[in-house]
């Protein structure tokens, strides 16, 4: 949603009305107002005659709208303005909806919300705990238990050195006997030429099916 700590007419300005989101690619329709043309387009897909405005809820008898360049414009650096007080708000701790202090955290999405969040539909069906708490929770989880488990992953690391190293010796074992086996088909290949023309044809389909 476009970020509620812009000031409210900038904001309205250059939100589109349908989905609630800074414009994408703007167009007017005949009544003046301003829709993305995304929204727009679903809004009249099934439409085949009688397009009405979904903001004023005029009727036009043509399915009619037009590109809005400097809105276009306008509504880019307003997103840019809106990212960057984002960017700022979360580096200061603060939410970017509600300027308010990221104190809680929501285990559902993952991720730091404020109070104002919390008592939002999106998240009072959500677990939710102070930041502190979740903190240690992880931490908790992360850390390895006492001296016994770091000995267990070390087991575990020198195990897996000794797979892989070897399953190197058996590549190169494996790769070694394909190659004598070439050298084999290549010195019987070579006989083979040699031999008298009807000798030479006797199972020469054996001979290159090898």
């Amino acid at each position: 949603m476009a970020a509620a700590f812009l000031p409210g007419n900038l904001q309205d300005e250059a939100t589109c009305s349908v989905c609630l989101e800074f414009f994408r690619d703007p167009v007017s329709i005949e009544c003046g107002h301003n829709f993305c043309r995304a929204c727009i387009a679903q809004s009249w897909r099934d439409l085949e005659a009688d397009f009405p405005c979904p903001q004023c809820r005029e009727v036009f008898p043509l399915r009619s709208f037009r590109p809005n360049r400097p809105l276009a414009n306008m509504s880019e650096i307003i997103a840019q303005l809106a990212r960057r007080g984002a960017r700022e708000a979360e580096a200061g701790g603060q939410c970017p909806r509600h300027r308010e202090a990221l104190k809680l955290y929501c285990k559902d999405d993952a991720s730091p919300i404020c109070v104002v969040c919390d008592r939002s539909r999106e998240h009072r069906p959500h677990a939710v705990v102070p930041v502190d708490e979740a903190s240690e929770e992880y931490k908790v989880a992360l850390r390895p238990s006492g001296p016994p488990s770091e000995q267990i992953l070390l087991g575990q690391l020198e195990k897996m050195e000794k797979n892989i190293s070897r399953r190197q010796n058996e590549n190169i074992s494996e790769l070694s006997k394909e190659i004598t086996l070439l050298n084999k088909l290549i010195t019987e290949l070579e006989e083979k030429i040699q031999q008298p023309v009807l000798e030479f044809l006797k199972d020469v389909t054996g001979v290159i099916s090898r």
